[in-house]
């Protein structure tokens, strides 16, 4: 029974296209190591997908979390430290990225909640305006760990103060996760729901 179960569980995974045990994931050419460790504790990808403008690729986001989540409450509610992971596909000034970024938070968080946000909004679109332009290939994580607060790496490197409001971490998943995502079906490859994308 329990060879039958271990062979059933192998053939789902060969048909989703991704091994059970495989070490990274692959999106738009982009590789996404399926687990990571973060202030001491091992963290799992929960999806990954490629947000588009029009027919555009623009970047791959993968989203890590210390265990799977299928809906935003879910992943807003998750313990532990949290990982962004942001992957260029095309150029994109930053200043333009950061405002990206903001108009999203506003759309999808509450005016109270985003006041509390503000601070952390402020330091991000620095971090965008100080790097003047993302290139193809470059990457970002943006890091929370509870007690501590959010940070900002470019290229594997810590940019700016670290973002102590907790509220903030929660505003900028809402980019993607909220009632008014940036791009739908990255939502739901962030959630880990397989759809086919419509063309637009």
């Amino acid at each position: 029974m329990r060879a039958f179960i271990v062979a059933a569980l192998v053939a789902a995974s060969s048909l989703s296209g991704v091994s059970t045990w495989a070490q990274t994931v692959e999106v738009a050419n982009v590789k996404y190591e399926t687990g990571i460790d973060l202030a001491g504790q091992k963290l799992q990808l929960n999806g990954a997908g490629v947000r588009y403008k029009f027919v555009v690729k623009v970047y791959a986001a993968g989203l890590y979390l210390t265990h799977k989540a299928g809906t935003t409450a879910e992943v807003l509610a998750a313990p532990g430290p949290k990982r962004v992971h942001i992957h260029m596909l095309r150029d994109i000034d930053g200043n333009e990225l950061g405002k990206l970024f903001t108009k999203g938070m506003e759309a999808n968080v509450s005016r109270e909640d985003f006041a509390k946000s503000i601070n952390g909004v402020l330091k991000l679109s620095e971090v965008f305006a100080s790097r003047k332009q993302l290139n193809n290939g470059d990457s970002f994580f943006i890091d929370y760990v509870p007690g501590v607060g959010s940070t900002v790496l470019v290229n594997g490197k810590p940019v700016g103060d670290t973002i102590k409001e907790p509220e903030f971490f929660s505003s900028l998943l809402r980019i993607w996760l909220g009632d008014k995502p940036a791009d739908d079906a990255l939502k739901d490859a962030l959630l880990g729901i397989k759809k086919e994308r419509k063309q637009r």
